[in-house]
């Protein structure tokens, strides 16, 4: 999604090709690899020999972190070329749960492999589900599934690969927004909102998934435009929605436009995607591309569910930091790894 039509709800399918042997050879892959700001003989992520994650106390940080992340490959690719100082930026990335978007080619084995991988580290896997037909309408994520039935398909796999394995799911990003912004054409419309209230049931049917729907950002028009639509989409089975997903708007800023949308939607509670919005968002340039790759940007609060407010279930990084928007502002093709943006990132986080 990545880039929304009114240019105010941005962002990519990041987690394609990450494979289930990917997953199964992480913690081979990066335990041994001692970070530079480790002193207690773990490696990326805290991580032991056994895979347990060490620095995120269960209670208030319930979600896995992947080993073989792309922000851990970058500082595993730093360490050794003894660049100290990047290595220990890009570990601020590195060392936090951020999501596993499921690709369209394997979605069991993809979910199978997250979830079974945070099993096993006594934790949850945090999964999001991009791929509704007619995505992002032709912008930088254009694409999805092919169809209604092949949508519904897709997620039967997805369900499939959970299991009765803990999992956080948020449900397609800017799915909702882009029908009530016009993006999507109307004749697409009923069509969507029954994919979107599906998903929610089906997934719902696993014992111990919880989702979120996708509910847009504190920057994008009001609550008054999205409680119906929600509605619609099925949230009143959804654990919750979440917001600022892949946008910049202050936590502050999120709370206060979650909790008035909470109140017409039967005071569910939501999720705060705070990967980036350290800094706010962004104002100096053209308003129509201010949600794409832009600079100055800083990571936002550590994922967690010891959120202190009743209403906010956690601030989760949704948007994996240092993954590019799109083709925008010199970065690459929305998804890819872009390191200079994720130095960026971490050095203007205090």
């Amino acid at each position: 999604m990545y880039g929304s039509c009114n240019g105010r709800s941005g962002m990519r399918r990041a987690g394609a090709g990450v494979g289930v042997g990917a997953v199964a050879g992480a913690v081979l892959l990066l335990t041994g690899c001692s970070s530079p700001s480790d002193s207690n003989g773990a490696g990326i992520n805290g991580a032991g020999k056994d895979g347990a994650i060490g620095r995120h106390p269960k209670a208030g940080a319930p979600y896995w972190v992947n080993p073989d992340g792309n922000a851990a490959r970058q500082v595993a690719a730093y360490t050794a070329d003894g660049d100290g100082k990047a290595a220990g930026l890009i570990e601020k990335i590195a060392r936090q749960p951020v999501g596993e978007w499921i690709g369209p080619e394997r979605p069991e084995a993809e979910a199978k492999g997250f979830t079974e991988a945070a099993a096993k580290a006594d934790r949850q896997a945090l999964l999001v589900l991009y791929n509704i037909p007619h995505r992002d309408c032709g912008q930088f994520s254009k694409g999805g599934a092919a169809d209604g039935d092949a949508y519904r398909t897709w997620l039967e796999g997805v369900a499939k690969g959970i299991g009765d394995r803990r999992a956080t799911v948020i449900l397609e990003p800017d799915a909702l927004l882009h029908m009530v912004d016009g993006c999507t054409p109307r004749e697409f419309h009923e069509e969507r909102y029954d994919l979107l209230k599906g998903a929610v049931e089906r997934l719902k049917q696993q014992p111990n998934t919880r989702v979120y729907v996708d509910a847009g950002n504190a920057g994008w028009r009001t609550p008054d435009a999205l409680f119906r639509p929600l509605w619609r989409a099925g949230i009143g089975a959804a654990d919750g929605f979440a917001v600022n997903v892949a946008n910049f708007q202050t936590t502050a800023a999120s709370t206060d436009f979650g909790k008035r949308l909470s109140a017409k939607v039967g005071d569910k509670p939501f999720v705060i995607d705070t990967s980036r919005n350290g800094n706010g968002p962004y104002h100096a340039g053209a308003p129509e591309e201010n949600w794409c790759n832009p600079p100055g940007r800083a990571l936002g609060e550590t994922p967690t569910t010891d959120t202190g407010d009743a209403r906010v279930d956690a601030y989760l990084w949704v948007k994996r930091p240092g993954e590019s928007d799109g083709n925008c502002k010199g970065g690459p093709k929305a998804g890819d790894w872009w390191r200079a943006y994720a130095l960026g990132l971490a050095r203007a986080t205090k």
